[in-house]
């Protein structure tokens, strides 16, 4: 059963399960101080009190759509966590984990 379980697994879900499996995935030790801090992080995140006016190509914003309509985010929003990311240093390169 499990096996056929796996087999309908997304990539995505395979590797959250395989990482699981190989227990790499630990409890939080104060889960209500995480979800605090994480509630505060969000929130900082989502503050959009500056308006930012840029001019791309049209593949360019035509390919930023498609991948947000991918991801379930509005493109904006979508464009402003790529940005958030890269200036947080957690913008990971999607070719690098695909190779």
């Amino acid at each position: 059963m499990e096996k056929n379980m796996k087999a309908k697994l997304t990539k995505e879900e395979k590797e959250i399960l395989d990482s699981f499996e190989k227990g790499e995935w630990v409890p939080v030790a104060d889960l209500s101080k995480r979800r605090k801090e994480l509630a505060e992080y969000a929130g900082n995140s989502l503050k959009k009190d500056k308006r930012l006016n840029i001019r791309i190509s049209e593949r360019d914003l035509t390919e930023l759509q498609r991948k947000a309509i991918k991801e379930g985010l509005p493109y904006q929003t979508y464009v402003a966590s790529i940005i958030h990311k890269f200036i947080n240093g957690t913008l990971v390169d999607g070719a690098a984990k695909d190779g």
